[in-house]
């Protein structure tokens, strides 16, 4: 019995609302797992159709950019040794008015199919903007029909989460994985979206320059703090 669990295959769910959120946010953990034999999945709720950046100089408009960045999405996805990449289709900055019960149906159906050890999405009031807190919203509830609540993790934003006490948190809810040694991968993402990210320079420098902008660590809220709950890594030990 030892043996078989051993050997399974872990496996990780990235739930986000835009192409670019899994490179952002939290690239660096998503390159680690991977590189261990974790497979991941990632569901984009949307195709990113009506973010602002248009590359620079422009040469992308609102009828080109959902292929575009479903193109740079898979390109990160790569990068990041993603080895799945789902999208919902839901128009973007309208997720929060998308019909909720048919979307925590939606990632429950996807959660019975794929078995996840991790979720991975936003915090529901955290996330920073109305399609990353909507898209929370349904896979926590998603992770409670399932009972998965205790493999769900929000993403958060830099070291934001060295202060968990700012948001009603403790140290013992976060996890805080390093990365360092996959900066480089997440360097490759953020550089495949390209169309975001051309207005930010320093993604453009020398990669030396460019990977010092990284911090060594990302952070993870833990929905439900298990007993032997590790601080620095987001699966349990088997």
């Amino acid at each position: 019995m030892i043996p078989k669990l051993k050997n399974k295959k872990r496996k990780l769910l990235a739930v986000f609302a835009h192409p670019d959120d899994e490179s952002f946010i939290c690239g660096g953990t998503l390159a680690k797992y991977a590189s261990m034999g974790v497979e991941i999945t990632l569901v984009s709720a949307t195709r990113g159709d009506m973010g602002r950046r248009m590359g620079n100089p422009p040469y992308v408009n609102r009828e080109t950019m959902p292929a575009i960045r479903e193109k740079e999405l898979n390109k990160a996805c790569e990068a990041l040794g993603i080895e799945k990449l789902i999208f919902f289709d839901i128009r973007d900055k309208m997720v929060e008015f998308y019909d909720q019960e048919r979307l925590i149906e939606k990632i429950s159906e996807l959660m019975e199919e794929i078995k996840p050890d991790v979720v991975l999405t936003f915090h529901e009031i955290f996330g920073g903007h109305p399609d990353h807190c909507a898209i929370g919203k349904a896979t926590t509830a998603a992770c409670q029909r399932t009972g998965r609540q205790g493999s769900l993790y929000f993403i958060s934003f830099g070291d934001a989460m060295e202060a968990p006490e700012r948001f009603g948190y403790t140290k013992k809810d976060v996890v805080k994985v390093d990365i360092r040694h996959h900066l480089a991968a997440k360097l490759a993402a953020f550089r495949a979206h390209r169309c975001q990210t051309e207005m930010d320079k320093w993604v453009w420098e020398s990669d030396h320059k460019a990977l010092g902008k990284f911090g060594r660590f990302e952070y993870f809220l833990a929905a439900q703090v298990a007993p032997q709950q590790a601080m620095d890594d987001l699966f349990q030990p088997i």
